[in-house]
């Protein structure tokens, strides 16, 4: 993929989740919202805290937290956070001794994201602007990164995959839940960006 390729890839995706920090209803081919999460089995009382703008914008692929525990006072990265639906979730998790860090490109998701934050009352949340292929943080930094739908959206898989695992403590988790193509190549048709 080249440069322009790349360009016009991320600028795809920021221009759709410019539009689900407005409103998430009819931009996906796959259930969102609180009643997709509850049937991705996310527990209720955990989905209870969280506010309605943030449960509404869930566009999850799956759960990352069905896939292994998140223990108290870890140190947790959300990657492609979004709306801040599962750093929340990862907050209640972590208690008041963790840290959950989310981190988006886009500006808007962020702001819905810090103003959920903020109504939730939860501190040991923080939401940054950044890319996954280059993570602003230290080696070891994490005890668990979440992914839910968004390696599938990097354009340089290996880059992502390097610095995730560069800011895992010894032991780290990365639990991801992405969609996948399989084969070799998209057909003509549908051979651009989509959901």
């Amino acid at each position: 993929m080249d440069a322009q390729e790349v360009a016009t890839l991320r600028e795809g995706i920021a221009e759709k989740y410019r539009k689900v920090a407005v409103s998430p209803e009819g931009l996906f081919r796959y259930p969102t919202g609180e009643a997709s999460a509850r049937g991705l089995g996310y527990p209720p009382v955990l989905l209870a805290a969280i506010p309605p703008a943030i449960r509404e914008r869930f566009v999850g692929v799956g759960n990352p937290f069905a896939l292994g525990p998140i223990h108290p006072s870890e140190a947790v990265l959300d990657l492609g956070c979004g709306a801040g639906f599962d750093a929340l979730v990862a907050a209640q998790l972590v208690g008041p001794q963790g840290r959950v860090i989310g981190i988006d490109l886009s500006p808007e998701m962020l702001a819905v994201a810090e103003a959920g934050r903020i109504q939730a009352g939860i501190s040991q949340v923080e939401f940054r602007a950044t890319g996954v292929e280059a993570l602003p943080f230290p080696e070891a930094s994490f005890d668990v990164a979440l992914s839910n739908g968004v390696l599938n959206l990097v354009p340089d898989k290996p880059a992502a995959l390097r610095e995730i695992f560069r800011v895992l403590r010894p032991g780290g988790r990365l639990q991801a839940c992405d969609s996948a193509l399989v084969g070799d190549r998209l057909p003509p048709d549908k051979a651009r960006w989509s959901d």
